[in-house]
């Protein structure tokens, strides 16, 4: 492995573990606040139990997405220094404002860990509050920097120079929202299927399937309005790309021939060498349709983009047809849920269900890991899209292989304290919140 590799491997290791801690940290807030206030409003002590649950699962996750953090802020200093000193003073104004997030969502987590029949009953509810609303807007700030390294603004580019820096500009590039919105809805999906799925696997076993009913209600209905709303999200990114990064739409469908109308591809084994796809099923002018919103429109494929400027295509195909996969999987799931609410039947009884919702527990996190695998291997070759290449950042600096393999033993070492810490939690329900275990 050459240093180039472990760079580029670190960072990817590095985004692949932070990216579910800190999506945790942004939706559980939202879980637990909706806990609190039925709590506040009904008095029904299951609802202050789960609460109190949730918010010491919130406090691990920002723990652990603290020090994930921390670690990606030095990484781009120490991995790719020529990029953070050409692009530190265009887009610090997000990572600088995220940091105050930071803080404001740290204070405000310290105020409701430790409001407990100290302060007032709502304002203990809204420093809750607080913690969501802060924590969403760090990741929002997070993903408009690199939204920032897919579509450039806010500088011209003159002679190798980067002039007349405008940072507001910069931080509200043209992708930022289509970004953010993306990333909102696919961090509120992963996480509520996932503590919808560990609810409802309590449920099936019978332990203390009361409390964890009232928490998978909760969970399920934040996952599947999510789940409802990205294909739409999804909608409105594809027709961004396709204006701004055609390359990258090109790699996601495997398209290396401009097409009229340009087929979308279901599946399919990519031959780069050959450059050929077999084994795929096509939909008539349905990319066409998703990257201009007609069936006749032309697609630019990878035959109008320069070689040495084309993405990894093979990766970036495969990552974008789990993430569509697994999405399209989650939306049947969330109509099923829906449909079952809207006929009123006891979610107790169709176990079916609550077994569709412990498979899916690790889907949304394979669906968003591939969503960030399009969205970085899609940019390639560019660090900074049309402006700087990737290899022309990376450090000067020898071993980071080493580097590399230190940061995996950190992450890996991460991953396993929090899942101890997480079984244990569940573990102490019947010990710490024994009211009512057993449904009727």
């Amino acid at each position: 492995m050459d240093d180039f590799i472990a760079a580029r491997s670190q960072m990817a290791l590095s985004l692949g573990f932070h990216i579910i801690f800190s999506c945790i940290g942004m939706v559980m807030p939202f879980f637990m606040a909706v806990s609190h206030y039925k709590w506040l409003k009904t008095g029904e002590e299951v609802y202050k139990n789960l609460t109190k649950a949730w918010s010491k699962g919130v406090a691990i996750f920002f723990a652990t997405g603290a020090v994930s953090g921390t670690m990606l802020s030095f990484e781009l200093g120490l991995l790719w220094p020529k990029f953070m000193d050409h692009a530190g003073p265009i887009f610090g104004m997000p990572f600088s404002l995220e940091g105050t997030a930071f803080f404001i969502e740290a204070i405000a987590l310290g105020f409701f860990l430790y409001g407990w029949n100290k302060l007032n009953r709502w304002f203990h509810w809204f420093t809750g509050m607080v913690v969501g609303v802060s924590g969403l807007a760090s990741g929002i700030l997070v993903v408009a920097a690199n939204a920032w390294m897919n579509s450039p603004a806010g500088f011209d580019f003159v002679n190798g120079q980067y002039l007349n820096i405008d940072p507001i500009q910069a931080m509200f590039n043209k992708a930022w929202f289509t970004q953010a919105l993306h990333m909102c809805l696919a961090a509120f999906t992963a996480t509520g299927f996932a503590v919808a799925g560990v609810h409802a696997l309590m449920i099936l076993r019978n332990r203390n399937a009361y409390f964890h009913l009232k928490a998978f209600k909760i969970a399920a209905v934040f996952a599947c309005i999510a789940a409802l709303l990205q294909p739409l999200s999804g909608d409105i990114s594809a027709k961004d790309v396709a204006k701004r990064q055609p390359a990258k739409l090109a790699a996601m469908e495997a398209l290396y021939k401009t097409e009229k109308p340009a087929p979308l591809l279901v599946g399919g084994i990519v031959n780069e060498k050959d450059k050929t796809v077999t084994g795929a099923i096509k939909i008539p002018g349905a990319l066409s349709f998703l990257a201009h919103g007609n069936f006749n429109a032309e697609v630019r494929g990878l035959d109008q983009i320069p070689e040495n400027d084309h993405p990894p295509v093979a990766i970036t195909h495969y990552a974008f047809q789990i993430m569509v996969g697994i999405g399209t999987l989650l939306l049947l799931i969330s109509l099923i849920y829906f449909f079952i609410l809207f006929k009123k039947k006891s979610l107790t009884e169709k176990r079916w269900l609550l077994k569709l919702f412990v498979f899916a527990i690790p889907l949304g996190y394979l669906a968003l890991e591939a969503g960030w695998v399009v969205t970085e291997v899609g940019r390639q070759p560019w660090i900074i899209y049309g402006i700087m290449r990737t290899q022309d950042a990376v450090t000067p600096m020898p071993g980071i292989t080493y580097s590399f393999y230190i940061f995996s033993a950190i992450y890996v070492s991460l991953s396993i304290i929090v899942t101890f810490l997480l079984y244990r939690q569940i573990k102490m329900v019947p010990v710490l919140y024994h009211k009512t275990d057993q449904l009727i």
